[in-house]
């Protein structure tokens, strides 16, 4: 079969959640079908890097793009019905080239991840289309609207709104739609399209991210994500105003390691306080979490999976998270993680792993249990083929409408 996959990052290598879906999902397609790639690379190194992609998939079309083009495209947009979103990632030699593949080949599906690039391909006909949307990110939007300061939340409000509208219309024109967990699919089903869907979700290399039997230290926790996505500067800026300072006054020595790449100038600044390291980028991960006594992840926005969840569970580091982010993983509280909502629930969960070696490693090994039996991308990749065998048997948009 071949296969047209469109997505919104360049998805090699896979360092970032935005690109660990997508690269797994086509390294699966491309063991049994011919898969095409035809994605974003925001500079010459993300270009140049993705070139490991040809070893996992037929072949890839890259549209090069530029931060300041690409921020001019979202401010046209302003004014109009069109989510700012959509000329972010938006890129006329890209569409070109799909219109072109399009034009001069067949192709039995085409997968599109992101609701940001389905604009390539919607209006495309004569070939079964399924749209992943991952994440709502019209939700996502709504919800920075709550922690943004007026007139700025005005801004995200309406770009949320545009953008749902948008995810409605474009369901409209796939024959097959899916998210990354449960939640993001019954949101989409409360749209009322009447579009087939399902959900399929995001898995964690169990293989690399593992125990390696090293001791840790008992008063070190660690947050890992990248710090230039917004709900994580939030969160960890929350966490250090509200909930370090309480643990600090019963212990003293406890350090808290802020792991991930750009941080913002306010994350910067919290590596002042005392006992807070910000690294920014860092090779590799896996050292500071086999290192830290638990990962906290008190994100107050959380949308679809947090990658960093799964990847501290199978690292077999205990996770303190909050509901909303529990919520996109396939393991409960407190069985396999820990879930806490206010400042005195932190700091109740977070002693709890701290001053109980055995607590400790019951969660280390229940974690990494779960994410063995729920959250392996086999397991994930034989639901998708499921996905796609019954969009494949239905009839398609193009021919039920033309029955009526």
């Amino acid at each position: 079969m071949k296969i047209l996959y469109v997505c919104h990052r360049f998805p090699f290598p896979p360092k970032r959640g935005g690109k660990i879906r997508p690269f797994n999902t086509i390294r699966h397609l491309s063991r049994q079908h011919q898969v095409t790639v035809a994605s974003l690379a925001r500079s010459e190194q993300e270009a140049k890097e993705g070139e490991g992609l040809a070893q996992y998939c037929g072949r890839y079309e890259i549209g090069r793009v530029r931060d300041w083009v690409q921020a001019l495209r979202m401010v046209a947009r302003l004014p109009t019905p069109t989510p700012s979103s959509m000329g972010f990632f938006y890129s006329p030699r890209l569409a070109h080239r799909v219109n072109d593949l399009l034009r001069k080949e067949r192709f039995d599906l085409i997968f599109v991840h992101c609701s940001s690039v389905a604009q390539y391909v919607e209006d495309a006909g004569g070939t079964p289309k399924i749209l992943d949307f991952g994440d709502m990110d019209s939700q996502k939007w709504l919800e920075y609207g709550g922690y943004k300061p007026f007139p700025v939340s005005l801004g995200y409000y309406l770009e949320g709104m545009k953008l749902e509208r948008a995810e409605r219309r474009l369901a409209a024109r796939f024959d097959m739609c899916t998210a990354t967990t449960r939640a993001e699919w019954e949101t989409f089903e409360g749209y009322g399209t009447g579009v087939p869907s399902d959900w399929f979700p995001n898995g964690v290399d169990n293989t690399y991210f593992s125990p390696d039997g090293e001791t840790y230290d008992p008063l070190t926790i660690a947050f890992v994500g990248r710090m230039d996505y917004y709900p994580n500067q939030e969160c960890m800026i929350d966490f250090c105003a509200k909930i370090l300072p309480r643990l600090q006054a019963k212990r003293p020595a406890l350090k808290l390691v802020i792991v991930g790449a750009d941080p913002s100038p306010a994350v910067r600044r919290l590596g002042k306080l005392p006992g807070v390291t910000v690294t920014g980028s860092v090779a590799d991960v896996r050292p500071f979490l086999r290192r830290a006594a638990l990962m906290v992840a008190p994100l107050n926005i959380a949308r679809g999976t947090q990658n960093k969840i799964l990847e501290a569970m199978a690292t077999g580091t205990p996770v303190v998270t909050s509901g909303v982010a529990a919520g996109g993983v396939d393991a409960s509280s407190p069985e396999h993680l820990l879930v806490a909502s206010t400042p005195e629930e932190y700091v109740e969960m977070i002693f709890r792993v701290t001053d109980d070696p055995i607590e400790l490693m019951r969660l280390s090994h229940a974690g990494r249990a779960r994410m063995l039996s729920h959250h392996a991308w086999e397991r994930s990749m034989q639901r998708l083929d499921g996905i796609i065998e019954r969009s494949l048997s239905r009839p398609s948009r193009e021919q039920m409408s033309q029955q009526f």
